[in-house]
């Protein structure tokens, strides 16, 4: 081993003595074992690189380097936890004797030794992002900003335009010309906030998520001793799951491992799927080039997938340009070839699914080892109603369900309110979304609506009428078309809503008429067109996806016959449980239900990977560029390679569209078009329908 591992006059007394070559496989022990310089590891799916990082940490310290020499880091609290869990247990030290964590908790550790240097002192605060979102606020309220005369972005916007631009190394206005183009013609006020949200988080002592990062590398940056310091402290880097690091995280790795280019990178390619949130895939790709002389390592067996999944998961890849080539080679026995399943539509999808978990279940496997995974949320929504009717318990890993969203619940309050003027709760939630009305403001306006309400006979359409109506809790149904009644309450709007209240009863009494009110579909298209559609982009930064969600809503809508069914289907899906990435007990048992990005780290004995068609998967968006298309493409190699025994591919041939397109005959993905068929066993769904 070269001598120039070790730093004199630094020894370690760390004597391990691990069997490295019968604990590694070859691939893995080349890389634990590389000598010093740059090194990047590609390790693909199941294939074990975490094993790879802890054991490479031991190996240093069993070559005389000090813990205190050694950082590692990695990208997510769940990456961070378990490398540094694994590293302590190796070690047989808890914690593990090596600085280590995610880039944001090392970063806050080195600040509060330097503060000063920065203009904060040590006990600087460190805000989360409701704290962010107030600051930013008040920055807005301090700015003069006419937030009436102009669309301007609220404040959860904002903070998302902020930290984009750092974590891309990107202006405001570059931002905003490249994701939110609506907002372009404010840049220069979008800026002064921002400088304005700086300056206040200087004189507030105050440092939120982003500059953990940004101040880090600006330390080191503007201050020559700290930058010396700690290139000459941290000789040896490692750094976990690579491929998801945005621009400025690779600066601070390039900055700090400057002096001893020992930085040694773990990751794979081929699973980098969060450009949408700043990840760089430039990063782990151009890696060589900006370390000349740098070595590649390739951990290509998986112990996770049969050989007929890895054969389908190395097909999926392959089309990709830009990437390491690698081919996944199985450590287990054959098993079953995936299924490629075509569908009639979306139903008979659904139909499949559920009518093959339970005959999973009848053959042994438990449901909490079995997954359905999606590019969007909305793409689950026949599923789960199918589920819900069969009593096929599930969960939804999202943290939140799509029915308890807040732009769906926004959308969907109209719809009850037509449908029952009496609901206290959808009334308020509508008349807090417009400017000015809170609580209290709610409360007064629903107090005035109330009493009008309770003036008038019941006289509704006698197609809205149920059994149930009439006289309930002292207040009548209302009479005349509900926007006359609301009409009534405009004198005690706030000022400030007046407008907003005008368009509020405006769309009511469109939502009203006859040719409408008894579509779901349709009243949906009318709440987005006149003026949700504007609030989303106001209000979410991720706007072009909830705008989508609730077009899909609308078209999920239409299956059911009226109004009342639609909204009662809502209320059951919406007690369905949303779990975070634990599983289930095995006494509760539930099928997990997931987007591909929540998926990622996972696995199963059973995967469904469902709506891969042309649009959907990949998605519209993603075709118009080749970059786009090459992450969507990752997205389903992920998704693949989350199967241990078990992959169905589904897609349905016919799909109800959005507005008057009708249903629309789908193209299956063109993923699916790259994989040979002799991969995959079609399957006949006849006997599912």
């Amino acid at each position: 081993m070269s001598r120039d591992y070790v730093l004199q006059p630094f020894r370690s007394e760390v004597h391990l003595q691990i069997d490295y070559a019968r604990e590694l496989n070859p691939q893995q022990l080349e890389a634990v074992t590389a000598p010093p310089g740059p090194a990047l590891v590609i390790a693909g799916a199941g294939s074990g690189k975490t094993r790879a990082l802890t054991y490479r940490a031991a190996f240093l310290l069993e070559q005389g380097i000090p813990a205190e020499r050694i950082l590692m880091l990695t990208f997510t609290n769940k990456a961070a936890g378990e490398m540094m869990r694994r590293t302590g247990e190796l070690l047989h030290q808890d914690p593990p004797p090596i600085m280590g964590g995610t880039f944001h908790s090392v970063g806050a550790r080195l600040l509060r030794l330097h503060a000063k240097l920065l203009g904060y002192e040590r006990d600087f605060t460190i805000m989360d992002r409701e704290d962010a979102k107030h600051l930013i606020s008040t920055c807005v309220g301090e700015s003069a900003i006419d937030v009436k005369a102009t669309r301007f972005p609220k404040a959860e916007v904002l903070g998302d335009i902020f930290s984009l631009a750092l974590n891309k190394l990107m202006t405001v206005r570059e931002v905003l010309e490249k994701e939110y183009g609506y907002f372009t013609e404010l840049a220069e006020k979008i800026e002064g906030v921002r400088q304005l949200y700086v300056q206040r988080k200087r004189t507030t002592n105050a440092m939120d998520f982003d500059d953990l990062l940004v101040l880090w590398l600006k330390l080191l940056k503007d201050h020559a001793d700290v930058r010396e310091h700690y290139q000459r402290r941290f000789q040896f880097i490692l750094v976990d799951e690579y491929q998801d690091t945005n621009k400025l995280q690779s600066d601070l790795i390039d900055l700090l491992a400057a002096r001893h280019q020992n930085v040694m990178v773990v990751g794979d390619d081929a699973q980098s799927i969060y450009a949408w949130r700043g990840a760089n895939f430039q990063n782990i790709l151009k890696f060589p080039d900006r370390y000349p002389g740098a070595k590649v390592y390739k951990i290509e067996t998986n112990y996770r997938s049969t050989p007929e999944i890895l054969n389908v998961a190395n097909a999926a890849i392959a089309a990709n340009v830009h990437q390491f080539a690698k081919q996944l080679t199985p450590a287990r026995k054959s098993g079953a070839k995936p299924a490629l399943v075509t569908c009639g539509d979306t139903a008979e999808q659904a139909a499949f699914i559920a009518q093959r978990v339970l005959e999973l279940r009848e053959e042994g496997f438990d449901l909490n080892k079995m997954a359905v995974l999606y590019r969007s949320h909305f793409h689950a929504l026949e599923l789960q109603l199918e589920l819900t009717r069969r009593n096929i318990p599930f969960s939804i890993t999202s943290g939140i369900r799509f029915f308890e969203q807040a732009h769906i619940k926004d959308a969907t309050a109209y719809l009850k309110l037509v449908h029952n003027p009496r609901d206290e709760l959808s009334f308020k939630r509508i008349v807090q979304l417009l400017p000015g009305v809170g609580g209290k403001g709610a409360d007064k306006l629903w107090r005035s609506f109330a009493v009008e309400l309770a003036k008038q006979p019941l006289t509704r359409p006698a197609d809205t009428l149920s059994p149930s109506d009439g006289e309930r809790d002292g207040v009548r149904g209302h009479s005349a078309p509900l926007a006359i009644t609301l009409q009534s309450c405009a004198k005690v709007v706030p000022k400030k809503a007046a407008v907003a209240w005008a368009q509020f009863v405006a769309t009511i009494s469109q939502l009203e008429a006859p040719g409408v009110r008894k579509s779901a579909g349709k009243m949906l298209e009318l709440v987005l067109e006149a003026g949700y559609e504007d609030y989303l982009k106001e209000n979410y930064a991720n706007y072009r996806s909830r705008l989508e969600d609730l077009e899909q809503l609308a078209v999920f809508s239409q299956q059911f016959q009226t109004v009342e069914e639609f909204l009662t289907q809502l209320a059951l899906l919406t007690n369905v449980e949303a779990e975070d990435d634990k599983p289930a007990d095995r006494d509760d048992e539930k099928i997990r239900l997931s987007t591909i990005h929540q998926a990622k780290g996972l696995e199963f004995d059973i995967v469904f990977v469902i709506m891969l068609c042309d649009g959907m998967f990949p998605s519209e968006r993603s075709l118009d560029s080749e970059d786009g298309e090459e992450e969507e493409r990752r997205l389903f190699y992920v998704a693949v390679t989350r199967a241990k025994n078990e992959l169905y591919l589904s897609y349905p041939l016919i799909r109800a569209g959005f507005g008057n397109s009708g249903a629309t005959l789908q193209q299956p993905s063109r993923f699916l078009n790259e994989i040979p068929k002799e991969l995959l066993d079609e399957w006949n769904l006849r006997h599912y329908a």
